[in-house]
């Protein structure tokens, strides 16, 4: 543990980015999950599924969770499923 307080309060602030990150990154993986496992078993609303993990990972590109080529490459594909 650091004794400088400018590096305590960074450890704290550090710890608090990383559960809002982890948490959001968690909530992005599970609804790209769901939305493959709908156009898997060819539920009714996997194209509504579909664009919400579009809308979550662009999100979590914004948001620097994951890189843009990344979250466009995740899209690509989950489309090209959903076709």
């Amino acid at each position: 543990m650091p004794n400088i307080k400018s590096a305590i309060k960074r450890v704290k602030v550090a710890e608090k980015a990383n559960a809002a990150n982890s948490q959001a990154k968690s909530a992005m993986r599970t609804t790209v999950r769901k939305a493959e496992q709908a156009l898997a078993t060819g539920a009714e609303n996997a194209q509504e599924l579909v664009v919400a993990a579009h809308k979550a990972l662009d999100t979590a590109a914004s948001k620097g969770l994951i890189h843009k080529n990344a979250a466009s490459r995740k899209k690509s594909r989950l489309t090209k499923k959903a076709n």
